[in-house]
């Protein structure tokens, strides 16, 4: 059930076949030249999309920004602080459970760790103060990193490379605009630098010129399925 497109009568009814729920992370932020600004977003929305026609849950609209660090100097990316992320997931999570939904997957496109961190350490305080809730926190650049990039030819691929281009040439070719060239960030870490456009001016981190549609159809699909597995074992997983 998409959730936006429900009336309060429905929501209701659809209540007592599930009391699942779904909400999707998504980001606007650079992705290079040529991907658009909400390619976390779409990504993981078709993926839900996919999913919410073999199992019944309430798919929440998805929050369209996230932390980004590596690329919040970036033109495009308009960035929320991991204060601001984590009281929205609170209020989100809070304010559905009051409504009688129970289990609750937290699904992101967008695979930062501060952003992540952020999810999972208000998914911690939820858990041990909603008595019977069940809580999954999902990004799969976490938990299928090996059945991703394994589809990938480029051997360190990442955000705006060879998968996330195959991505959106599968959901719609014509948002992709050329292929950026080949790119790695040059961070010299361990150092935090202010000026991160310097050393990572494309902002992208692989090779868009080897992805494909095909490979984009196979990735979305493959994280579909997880979170179909997710949604079957939500209601069912012991020790919450």
């Amino acid at each position: 059930m998409i959730l936006q497109d429900c009336t309060m009568d429905e929501f209701t009814a659809y209540l007592q076949k599930t009391k699942t729920i779904v909400f999707p992370y998504g980001t606007i932020e650079e992705h290079g030249s040529h991907l658009p600004l909400n390619t976390d977003t779409i990504s993981i929305s078709e993926a839900l999309y996919m999913a919410e026609k073999e199992r019944d849950f309430f798919l929440a609209p998805p929050i369209h920004y996230g932390v980004c660090t590596s690329n919040g100097n970036h033109p495009g990316t308009i960035r929320i602080t991991a204060e601001t992320l984590r009281r929205l997931t609170s209020d989100l999570v809070r304010d559905a459970y009051t409504k009688g939904l129970r289990n609750f997957l937290l699904v992101s496109g967008h695979g930062g760790s501060l952003h992540m961190e952020a999810i999972k350490e208000v998914a911690e305080i939820l858990i041990n103060e909603l008595g019977d809730i069940r809580l999954a926190v999902f990004s799969p650049y976490e938990m299928l990193i090996k059945e991703l990039f394994g589809l990938c030819e480029t051997e360190n691929d990442g955000h705006a490379g060879e998968l996330e281009t195959s991505m959106v040439l599968a959901i719609s070719a014509g948002l992709v605009k050329g292929r950026a060239k080949e790119e790695y960030p040059r961070f010299p870490k361990p150092f935090i630098v202010r000026d991160k456009v310097r050393y990572w001016q494309g902002g992208v981190w692989g090779n868009p010129e080897k992805a494909s549609e095909e490979k984009g159809r196979r990735a979305i699909k493959i994280i579909a399925d997880k979170i179909i597995e997710l949604i079957d074992r939500i209601g069912v997983v012991e020790g919450f």
